[in-house]
């Protein structure tokens, strides 16, 4: 039995039918490939974001490191008071003593030159060499008297906020910063050094400002003893690899009221 030819009409309708299918699916590809696009986009915008907060917690975190060691220094609580409790400084028996005459300096340098970091309760001598130790790692080369990350960042080397202040980083779980109360390893949480810096004995008193020198000096740098500190706060933050680290020149002047 002979069979019957297909038109021409339905022959063009199946070839239509087989030219659709296959731009659905290069459609179908090319939605897959946006979606997915905007998905990266969108998780790379969200990392960028979520890297950009935990560093400025970190930053907020050592800001605050700096201000403790401020109080560290002047032996205050955070209202100005004198330090008087049982976490200050001068009534921590082992703890090394910030130098309130200039007797007290020559011994206490020579202290701390005895430690293998140069540095103790926090308390530091002028760092040697390379200064930028918190991008040290146990892989890196050091010359002699310099120090790694990981031999600053130990408790009886670097100071916790409030250690040696007074003042509270709140619990664990009602932290008052919660970068600040996170103590639980020795990378977390944030440390603060200070070095102690001797200051010319033979510019003591001298007008740093001045403008008529015999008459109008505006600032005289009273000091008592003769030294200036240098403060390091390092803070890490909740993500790791996140380290904000500020540092700033601290003097004690004695005011002539």
């Amino acid at each position: 039995m002979q069979s019957m030819p297909i038109p021409p009409h339905q022959r063009l309708r199946h070839q239509q039918q087989g030219v659709a299918l296959f731009v659905v699916i290069v459609f179908v590809m090319l939605s897959m490939l946006l979606a997915l696009w905007a998905s990266r986009t969108s998780l790379f915008n969200e990392m960028i974001v979520g890297n950009d907060a935990d560093y400025q917690r970190a930053f907020e975190a050592a800001q605050a490191l700096l201000q403790d060691a401020e109080l560290d220094i002047r032996s205050e609580n955070p209202d100005g008071s004198p330090c008087t409790g049982a976490s200050c400084r001068n009534n921590i028996g082992a703890a090394y003593k910030i130098p309130v005459d200039s007797p007290e300096v020559t011994p206490l340098l020579a202290d701390l030159d005895l430690e293998a970091t140069k540095c103790k309760d926090g308390l530091c001598l002028k760092r040697a060499g390379r200064q930028d130790f918190w991008n040290t790692n146990s892989s890196t080369t050091l010359q002699a008297g310099e120090v790694k990350l990981e031999d600053m960042i130990k408790p009886n080397v670097g100071a916790r906020f409030g250690q040696y202040s007074g003042a509270t980083a709140g619990s664990t779980s009602t932290p008052a910063n919660p970068i600040l109360a996170d103590t639980s390893a020795n990378d977390r949480g944030g440390w603060y050094w200070i070095e102690v810096l001797r200051y010319d004995e033979s510019s003591k008193n001298s007008g740093v400002i001045v403008g008529n020198i015999t008459t109008d000096n505006l600032l005289r740098l009273n000091l008592r003893p003769n030294l200036v500190y240098r403060i390091t706060a390092l803070a890490f933050g909740r993500k790791s690899g996140t380290i904000a680290v500020l540092q700033q020149t601290y003097v004690r002047q004695t005011r002539k009221d």
